[in-house]
C-alpha cells in the first residue's frame, strides 16, 4: 500500500480525542503484516520498541492516532444536540454539515446546523455571528428525534461527535491532495512507512527506538506525557503537520517543515544544528517553522519535564484543522529526514 493508499484508509477511519479504537486497531493489524507485535498501555497508545544501541539517547517516535472532534454537551428539551469542542476545531472550519454522534448503541446521524440567515433578529445566530465570531454554543445538532428518542438512542453528554462517514474522503488535485485530517493520519502513515523501512532496511547503530502511535493529542498530548510517566526517552521526535501560517508563508511543496518553537517548547539548540547538517547531508531544503500557536506530542511533554529534547517534523499543509491540501510527495520527503535524523540523533554520519 503506497502512501496516497494509507493515507485514504486512515482518514476513513473515526478517532476522536479518548476513542481512537477503530485507529489503532487497524494500525496493530497492519503492523502484525509487517512482521511486528505492537503492544498497548492502558491509555490506548499503540507502542513498538526497536532494540539499539544502550549507550546512545532513546528516541520516542509519535504520531497521534486522534482526530479533532465536538463532545455533546447537554439536550435541549426540544431534542437540540448542543456541543463543544475537543481539540482545535472551530464552527466556521466545519461549516453545516453532516455527522455522526458516535453513541453506544448505534452512531446516531446529524446535521450540525446554525440556523437561518433570513432575519435581523437579535437572538438569532446570523445576527450574532454579524458582530462576533460564531461560537460552538451558536450551533446544535439537529437528529430528527425528539428528546425521548434522543435519550432512548443512547445520546447523552460525554459523547464524542466526529464528522459523517460521508466527509472522510480523500482527492486528488493535480500534485496534491486533499482530506479533512492529514493531521495527524498522514503523518501515521510516515510512522508506518518508516517501521516498514526499518524492517526491509535495518540501519546498525541505532539509538533504542520507541514509536509510539499516541491518543489524545489535540486535546493536550495527553498520550504521550502518560506514556513517558513509565517509559523515559531522551528525545521526542512528533511527525506532525507544518500549517502555512503568515509567520511561516511557504510554498505548498514536497520539503518537509521543522518547528523550530511553538505554543509549549522550543526546539533545542543541538536539534537544530544536527537537522541542518542532515539536511544539507541530504540535500533538502527544509521549511524551518516558527509557531505563535499550537503544539505537538513533544513540545508538551517538553513543557511538562517529561522529555529533553523536543523535535517535530511536519508535513506542509494548507488550511490546518479544515480540509487540509498536501503535495503528494511530502510523505515521503518526510520519511527521508526523519530516517536521516535518527541516524545523526545516534551518533552516526547520515547519507544521502
Amino acid at each position: 500500500m503506497n502512501s496516497i493508499e494509507l493515507i485514504r484508509k486512515l482518514v476513513s477511519l473515526q478517532g476522536p480525542p479518548g476513542q481512537e479504537e477503530a485507529v489503532a486497531r487497524w494500525i496493530c493489524e497492519y503492523l502484525v503484516k509487517l512482521g511486528y507485535l505492537p503492544d498497548s498501555d492502558a491509555k490506548g497508545n499503540v507502542i513498538v520498541k526497536i532494540d539499539g544501541d544502550p549507550r546512545l539517547p532513546t528516541v520516542l517516535i509519535t504520531a497521534h492516532l486522534d482526530e479533532i472532534a465536538l463532545m455533546v454537551s447537554a439536550i435541549e428539551p426540544d431534542g437540540k444536540v448542543r456541543v463543544t469542542a475537543l481539540g482545535g476545531a472551530y464552527p466556521w472550519k466545519w461549516g453545516e454539515t453532516e455527522v455522526s454522534i458516535l453513541a453506544s448503541k448505534a452512531p446516531v446521524p446529524g446535521i450540525l446546523s446554525f440556523g437561518g440567515i433570513h432575519t435581523n433578529h437579535p437572538k438569532s445566530v446570523v445576527e450574532n455571528a454579524r458582530r462576533a465570531p460564531l461560537t460552538w454554543e451558536m450551533g446544535y445538532i439537529f437528529t430528527g428525534l425528539n428528546v425521548a428518542e434522543t435519550a432512548e438512542a443512547g445520546v447523552r453528554p460525554g459523547l464524542r461527535v466526529v464528522l459523517a462517514q460521508s466527509k472522510r474522503t480523500l482527492k486528488e488535485l493535480n500534485r496534491f491532495i486533499c482530506s479533512y485530517f492529514l493531521d495527524d493520519r498522514a503523518d501515521l502513515a510516515v510512522w508506518l512507512m518508516a517501521l516498514l523501512s526499518l524492517k526491509e532496511h535495518p540501519i546498525a547503530g541505532l539509538p533504542p527506538l520507541v514509536f509510539a502511535a499516541t491518543v489524545s493529542e489535540e486535546i493536550g498530548g495527553f498520550g504521550a506525557k502518560f506514556l513517558l510517566r513509565d517509559n523515559p526517552a531522551d528525545i521526542c521526535v512528533a511527525l506532525e503537520i507544518g500549517p502555512k501560517t503568515p509567520e511561516a508563508d511557504f510554498e505548498i511543496d514536497a520539503n518537509p517543515t521543522i518547528w523550530v518553537q511553538d505554543g509549549y517548547a522550543p526546539m533545542e539548540a543541538i536539534d537544530g544544528d544536527l537537522l541542518e547538517q542532515v539536511c544539507a547531508e541530504i540535500g533538502m531544503k527544509p521549511h524551518w517553522q516558527f509557531l505563535s500557536r499550537g503544539g505537538s506530542d513533544a513540545s508538551c511533554a517538553a513543557a511538562a519535564g517529561l522529555i529533553a529534547r523536543p523535535v517535530t517534523l511536519g508535513l506542509s499543509v494548507e488550511n490546518s484543522h479544515g480540509l487540509e491540501i498536501m503535495h503528494k510527495d511530502a510523505p515521503g520527503e518526510l520519511l527521508k529526514l526523519l530516517l536521516a535524523y535518527l541516524c545523526k540523533a545516534g551518533g552516526l554520519t547520515t547519507t544521502a
